[in-house]
C-alpha cells in the first residue's frame, strides 16, 4: 500500500513483525544511552517502544516510520511545529488513532494487534492529559478525579475519595474539592485533570499540549504541577508541548518532529544549544 505526501511515496506494506523484547532492548539501549539523562541499568527494557509507526488519513500521511523507545521514569519532551504529527503519535499510543501500519508495546505487551489488545484495560496504563481539560461540568473536582478510579479500578467510593483529596492537595487544590469546574480557572481545571490522571496510578502519563487553552498568566502553576511530577514523582511522561522553558529544564530527553518523521532527538542542552538538523535550529531560532 501506498501513500503521497508532497511528492513523496511511502511504501508501508512490508513493515518488519516487532523485536524480540530483549534484542529491542538491547539495540534501544546502545541507541538511547547517550541520548537521554536517564539512568540506564542492566537488562532494563523500554517502558514504551515504536516501531516503524505510519499513520495515514486516506492519502494524507501523518506518521511515517517513527521509532522511539520511552525508558521507565523518563521524561520525553516532543517539540515540532504544528502539523508535525506529534498529538497524532501521542493519540496512537493509547489508541485514540488506530495506527495505519506499525508496532506499539507497553511493557513489551503489543497494543496495536486490535484482535488481542483490550483497550480498557490498556487505558488503565496510559494516563492522558488533553489540552482541552475533558471535565465532567456537573461533577466536582473531587468527582471528576474519583470518577476514574470507581468505574475502572473498581475502587470502592471511600477508596477513591481517599485517593482524590490526596491528589487534588498535591495539585494545589484542596480547597476547590467541591468546585465545578465553571467555578475553577482554566488553570485550575487542568490540575484536576493531572490530578484525576495521576489518581489511576498510569504506567506512563501522556500530555497533549496541556497549556496550549491557557491564558498566559496560569500556565505557570500547570509547568509547576508537571515539573513537580517530572521531579518527585517518578513517572514515566511523554509530553508534547511548545512550552521551552519545560522543555529544557524538566525533559530527560527532547525528541523534535517534522513533517511526521522524528527529526532529532537528544539531550535537551544539545538540542536546545547544538542542534544537528538545519530544520530543528530553524524551529527553535523563530521561537527564542
Amino acid at each position: 500500500m501506498l501513500f503521497k505526501k508532497k511528492s513523496s511515496v511511502i511504501d508501508i506494506s512490508h513493515v518488519p513483525p516487532a523485536l524480540d523484547a530483549d534484542e529491542a532492548a538491547r539495540i534501544g539501549y546502545e541507541h538511547d544511552r547517550t541520548l537521554s539523562k536517564h539512568a540506564f541499568y542492566e537488562g532494563e527494557h523500554p517502558m514504551v517502544r515504536i516501531e516503524h509507526l505510519n499513520k495515514a488519513f486516506d492519502d494524507n500521511v501523518v506518521l511515517r516510520d517513527i521509532n522511539l523507545n520511552v525508558w521507565p521514569g523518563e521524561i520525553v519532551v516532543v517539540l515540532g511545529p504544528s502539523g508535525s504529527g506529534k498529538s497524532t503519535m501521542l493519540r496512537c499510543i493509547n489508541l485514540l488513532e488506530t495506527p495505519t501500519a506499525g508496532h506499539i508495546l507497553v511493557n513489551d505487551q503489543e497494543i496495536t494487534d486490535a484482535s488481542k489488545t483490550n483497550v480498557h484495560k490498556l487505558r488503565e496504563k496510559l494516563g492522558m492529559v488533553f489540552q482541552s481539560f475533558n471535565l465532567f461540568p456537573h461533577l466536582t473536582a473531587l468527582e471528576n478525579v474519583m470518577l476514574g478510579q470507581t468505574k475502572v479500578l473498581k475502587k470502592s467510593k471511600e477508596e477513591a475519595r481517599i485517593e482524590a483529596i490526596k491528589q487534588l492537595e498535591a495539585v494545589g487544590l484542596g480547597d476547590r474539592i467541591d468546585y465545578t469546574p465553571s467555578q475553577l480557572s482554566g488553570g485550575q481545571q487542568q490540575r484536576v485533570a493531572i490530578a484525576r490522571a495521576v489518581a489511576m496510578h498510569p504506567d506512563v502519563l501522556l500530555f497533549d499540549e496541556p497549556t496550549s487553552a491557557l491564558d498566559p498568566e496560569l500556565v505557570r502553576g500547570v509547568l509547576d504541577v508537571m515539573k513537580d511530577l517530572a521531579y518527585n514523582g517518578g513517572m514515566t511522561m511523554i509530553v508534547v508541548t511548545h512550552e521551552m522553558g519545560f522543555a529544557r529544564e524538566a525533559a530527560d530527553r527532547v525528541v523534535f518532529m517534522e513533517d511526521g518523521v522524528v527529526a532529532e532527538q537528544g539531550l535537551p542542552e544539545e538540542v536546545f544549544d547544538h542542534p544537528k538538523n538545519p530544520r530543528t535550529a530553524d524551529f527553535l531560532g523563530h521561537i527564542k
